[in-house]
């Protein structure tokens, strides 16, 4: 009798184990997702845009770049031109999984585009 005990709430912590597993891989699958939907861009679209070009314009191009790793992006760039306002990308190019667009825009225009390597 004690054995059968032993057993269910073994096999109880496993399922509820089981269950845990699950739900943290789909979470780490929608932060991956988010990642991908909100910051990855197409270097075309970078070569597209030219410094001087009217903001509206150029952010129809570009994902919202509002996620979790924009923090970490920031890392390693050149210096923000001031009174401007930046966002920042990961290029969706092959082999390029390091490289870092940003664009910076001031006044309505798009004041700076800079890319560089992340760190």
């Amino acid at each position: 009798m004690a054995q059968r005990k032993g057993c269910l709430i073994g096999c109880g912590v496993a399922l509820v184990l089981g269950i845990g597993a699950v739900v943290l891989l789909l979470f780490g699958i929608g932060k991956i997702a988010d990642v991908a939907d909100k910051t990855l861009l197409d270097p075309g679209v970078y070569t597209s845009v030219k410094t001087g070009d009217p903001e509206a314009a150029v952010r129809e191009k570009l994902p919202s770049g509002e996620s979790f790793v924009k923090g970490a992006l920031k890392e390693g760039g050149p210096a923000e031109p001031g009174g401007s306002t930046c966002s920042w990308y990961l290029s969706s190019g092959d082999g390029a999984d390091s490289t870092v667009f940003r664009f910076c825009f001031k006044d309505g225009k798009l004041a700076e585009k800079v890319e560089y390597e992340m760190k």
